[in-house]
């Protein structure tokens, strides 16, 4: 996550990349919610399980917003099991999802779907990429700099 951190810095928007423990999604969120605590000032934000950990504390505590790179609303080859998006109603700050049109973890259709279906939520998409944004990095970077500091003031 490193690259995406030092591109939101060059852009203007204060990033911090860090590790969260490989386990379920649901344990490694009081990890996430020491290094980054909630607040009305904070963006928070992830790539793939990251964004999934990202997403679950924002379900449960305040945040700023919510940026989610290639979200894995499923595991590869079993879109019918999408059970990843129960908590998104609860998410209350705007979120932008960014994502690869051909991303195994996220049939296209499906996460156009749920994301419409879910208030403040915005999902920009590229097409013939999978669960990486490194191709497009620069243009994804900019689209969430524009997110982050076109949000309202805490």
């Amino acid at each position: 996550m490193e690259p995406f951190a030092a591109g939101l810095r060059a852009r203007g928007v204060d990033a911090v990349a860090i590790d969260l423990p490989k386990r379920r999604a649901e344990d490694a969120v009081p990890v996430l919610l020491k290094i980054a605590p909630p607040g009305p000032g904070v963006v928070v934000a992830g790539h793939s399980y990251g964004g999934r950990v990202a997403s679950l504390a924002a379900a449960e505590h305040p945040y700023r917003g919510l940026v989610c790179f290639s979200y894995p609303l499923h595991r590869p080859g079993h879109p019918d099991g999408v059970t990843r998006i129960a908590h998104w109603p609860q998410i209350a700050c705007p979120m932008l999802f960014l994502s690869g049109e051909a991303d195994p973890f996220a049939k296209i259709a499906l996460l156009r779907a749920a994301v419409d279906r879910t208030p403040n939520a915005t999902l920009v998409t590229w097409p013939r990429l999978g669960h990486t944004l490194k191709p497009v990095l620069d243009e994804a970077l900019d689209r969430v700099a524009a997110f982050v500091l076109a949000l309202p003031e805490p």
